[in-house]
């Protein structure tokens, strides 16, 4: 992608600030949930207003990244992020819970474009050797997002009102589209082999995921997992994955074309990825719990521990290149893995010693540091494995394989922490010295499961050819 200083620099403040919206409505809802159910009621669907959003994600992100091969970055760009400021506009105006959790989910729909084609333009835009240092650019907007996300939330739903949450894109947004527009370099929005869209492909996809996120997030608290209805959806899940296979296989134009899981090279980094997707969540999830519930810290405080991990995964990635650059993509995608490894096993460790809250932030730190060596490995690995009409589809696959392995953390970790003797992540935040025991227990056996899940990943990026940059 050709383009002056100014201009690309331009570009690139329109992708940090359209990231960082996308981002931050992932988890705003939280801390305004009992506003929002105080105003539009049935509190016991609240769930989905997340679930909606991350589910049109996930779904729209393979579809948009085609898109962009077919049709160029900026018309696919410009227009999901129109359709996330019409979901925020919309879900400003939400008179029922139902009604906001579909507007959520166009939402989602938008932000489904943004994450996959900012990632796609950032490989455009820069060389091999230049994307460590706008990796760490895209992860620093990411952590900032998820600690401002539930503060923002919060602060606007006790002092102001909740619909000021969805209404507070819309001036940054529209800041973003016009440099979107005036700084997108015209010569680069071209267009490759076009077909019909895969709309049958995409249906199949939507009824999978949501298949999937049903049994994922009602497994366990609404039903047990071994009941009739978790094997049903097990079931009908497994039967939507094969026919989607087969709708791919038989269409002119899929969406996510066989190539992508045919080439070694672009297969075990979206593996490795969604993995990654796994074992990150852990953290996320369980480590504020333990922070308030063991560490005696208070919400602030807790969220100091979490910010080890934030505070290392930009930080190491600023050094990715380098680390790339010289001893190549999977030396480097190993590394960050042992890292990975090395971090979670401490922590087990640590729970078992009863430290105190320093040992933590380090570990939580080199936590960090291990995922900012590993993700842009992988990323910018495949970016380098294919040329521009490929690109979009590639890195939308590796988007893909994250959120649906994000989500799939969410209730696997979920499941080992109550598994321990806890009765809810939720519940546990309140519960103090009565809990601390079935908490640190919780913590420990997730750490481990993730740190086995690691193992795993050593073990995949071990099958990773060695790939030559283009």
């Amino acid at each position: 992608m050709t383009g002056g200083t100014a201009q690309r620099r331009g570009l690139l403040a329109a992708l940090l600030l359209v990231m960082f919206l996308a981002a931050m409505d992932s988890s705003v809802t939280a801390t305004a949930a009992p506003q929002i159910v105080t105003d539009l009621g049935d509190g016991a669907a609240f769930s989905w207003l997340l679930a909606a959003y991350v589910l049109a994600v996930t779904v729209s992100v393979p579809l948009y990244g085609k898109l962009a091969d077919t049709h160029g970055r900026r018309p696919v760009l410009v227009g999901g992020t129109l359709l996330f400021l019409a979901g925020s506009a919309l879900c400003a105006v939400g008179w029922s819970l139902p009604s906001l959790i579909a507007f959520r989910f166009v939402q989602g729909l938008g932000a489904g474009a943004i994450q996959g084609t900012v990632q796609t333009v950032a490989g455009d835009l820069y060389e091999p050797h230049e994307r460590g240092r706008i990796q760490a650019g895209l992860a620093s907007v990411w952590s900032v997002a998820a600690l401002t996300g539930p503060a923002v939330g919060g602060a606007l739903a006790q002092y102001g009102h909740w619909r000021g949450i969805f209404l507070l894109n819309l001036p940054p947004g529209l800041a973003a589209v016009w440099l979107l527009v005036r700084r997108f370099p015209r010569e680069d929005v071209q267009s490759g082999t076009s077909g019909p869209v895969d709309w049958r492909g995409a249906l199949g996809l939507l009824l999978t995921c949501a298949t999937l996120m049903t049994l994922l997030a009602q497994g366990g608290t609404a039903w047990p997992w071994n009941s009739v209805q978790s094997c049903a959806l097990l079931t009908l899940f497994l039967l939507l994955v094969l026919a989607t296979a087969r709708i791919e296989r038989q269409a002119v134009e899929p969406f996510m074309p066989g190539w992508v899981w045919r080439r070694r090279e672009l297969a075990v980094p979206s593996l490795a990825l969604g993995l990654l997707g796994v074992i990150m969540t852990a953290p996320l999830l369980l480590l504020p719990v333990y922070a308030q519930a063991v560490l005696g810290l208070g919400p602030v405080a807790g969220a100091v521990v979490l910010a080890g991990m934030t505070f290392g995964w930009p930080t190491a990635a600023v050094f990715s290149s380098r680390l790339y650059l010289r001893v190549g993509f999977r030396a480097a995608a190993l590394t960050g893995a042992t890292t990975v490894a090395v971090a979670l096993s401490a922590t087990v460790h640590l729970t078992l010693s009863d430290a105190s809250t320093v040992p933590f932030v380090a570990m939580s730190t080199l936590l960090g540091v291990g995922l900012g060596l590993l993700q842009p490995a992988l990323l910018v690995g495949v970016q380098a494995a294919v040329g521009w009409d490929g690109r979009g589809v590639a890195t939308a696959n590796l988007m893909f394989c994250r959120e649906t392995g994000q989500s799939v953390g969410a209730a696997l970790f979920g499941a080992v922490f109550n598994a321990a003797g806890n009765d809810g992540v939720a519940v546990a935040v309140g519960c103090v010295a009565v809990c601390e025991e079935p908490v640190a227990a919780g913590l420990r056996y997730a750490y481990l499961v993730g740190a086995g899940l690691a193992a795993a990943l050593m073990l995949l990026l071990l099958r990773m050819p060695r790939m030559a940059l283009r």
